[in-house]
């Protein structure tokens, strides 16, 4: 009799005396045979990944044993360093975006990814396993120890923070390069209101606007002040002690509106804005009149917005403002914190942590 027994990763194989006996770990294959025949019982590799079953609160969030997935053509497989929390997560966990964003349950979130590639799908040229990367999964899936993105979607990491990092410039990068540059048109010498600078999405905001030459001039609560402050606004206006529209001393030729806003305080806001100027509003609509330009916007996943951003954080231009970290295991925690207010710049979520 000839007996082999292997680690996970290895083949293992029990034989009697005309007989072939191989029991796998998961990710390998399982052959039981008696003599004269032969059975195979393939068992999928497993991963730890959080899964939405239901709509509802943070507590229908599990953490739970699921299939790891396998790269499809154009795909690869990553082994998640990190995703981030973003606010509209939130929203779809409820249920509130199946009109317009469906999801099918049992459903992983995470839509911002960093890690490193440990697979290539067929007909991937333009990565190699090893390489680190980051990119916008518009399938989600990022809150899992591994998930196979299209490898055109994605794009190196900086190499200069960490890996887990950069799982916060996604989401919240590619919508602030395209609420800066694209829609509000900012450059030198404008002025420009950031109105809710204090999240995620208004840090990169205010440290582009300033990047890109123009007078910054930012709303944030005191919590998140002196950080707005650090990323290069010129103002900086508590709108916990007085109305933007009180504090704010002349017109702005750009208005960028990050924070949902009820009918009053969206029309308080337009004022503010000099004839022939813009109003971005990443959250809620803002109704103008002619003589303004306002626009709603839902960034779009460009892969080339993106490594120019990432261009800007190794150039160290702009800074990734990480508040806090936590492992996979308690996302729902982190749905809590961010529903009530209580999450400042960008938050990680790290598997296996």
């Amino acid at each position: 009799m000839t007996t082999t027994n292997a680690q996970p990763g290895q083949t293992t194989t029990n034989a009697q005396p005309g007989q072939t006996t191989t029991n796998a770990q998961p990710g390998q294959t399982t052959t039981n045979a008696q003599p004269g025949q032969t059975t195979t019982n393939a068992q999928p590799a497993m991963m730890k990944a959080a899964r939405i079953r239901e709509f509802g609160d943070p507590s229908v969030i599990r953490h739970e044993d699921v299939p790891r997935p396998r790269p499809a053509v154009g795909e690869v497989l990553i082994r998640v360093a990190a995703t981030s929390f973003n606010p509209t997560e939130a929203a779809l966990r409820q249920g509130l975006l199946q009109a317009f964003l469906p999801v099918d349950l049992p459903y992983v979130p995470g839509w911002d990814v960093a890690g490193t590639v440990t697979e290539l799908g067929p007909e991937v040229t333009c990565l190699a396993v090893g390489d680190r990367v980051l990119g916008r999964v518009d399938g989600a899936g990022g809150a899992a120890e591994y998930v196979r993105a299209p490898a055109a979607a994605l794009v190196p990491a900086p190499a200069s923070i960490p890996l887990a990092h950069a799982a916060a410039l996604p989401v919240a990068g590619l919508t602030a390069w395209q609420a800066v540059f694209e829609h509000g048109k900012v450059s030198g010498g404008r002025r420009v209101l950031v109105n809710g600078a204090g999240g995620g999405v208004g840090g990169l905001v205010t440290q582009l606007a300033k990047h890109a030459g123009a007078h910054v001039v930012a709303t944030a609560g005191p919590r998140s002040a002196d950080a707005v402050r650090r990323q290069g606004a010129d103002e900086v206006i508590d709108y916990t002690v007085t109305p933007v529209a009180e504090a704010l001393t002349g017109q702005v030729d750009t208005l960028l509106n990050l924070v949902p806003l009820g009918p009053a305080d969206a029309a308080a806001l337009v004022p503010l804005v000099r004839p022939g100027g813009r109003i971005v509003s990443i959250a809620t609509p803002v109704e103008a009149g002619p003589e303004v330009t306002a626009l709603h916007m839902v960034a779009r996943n460009d892969p080339a917005d993106l490594a120019a951003l990432v261009a800007l954080v190794d150039a160290g231009t702009v800074a990734v403002d990480i508040s806090g970290t936590y492992p996979l295991s308690r996302l729902a925690e982190v749905h809590q914190l961010g529903e009530t207010g209580r999450i400042r710049g960008k938050v990680l979520v790290i598997p296996g942590a």
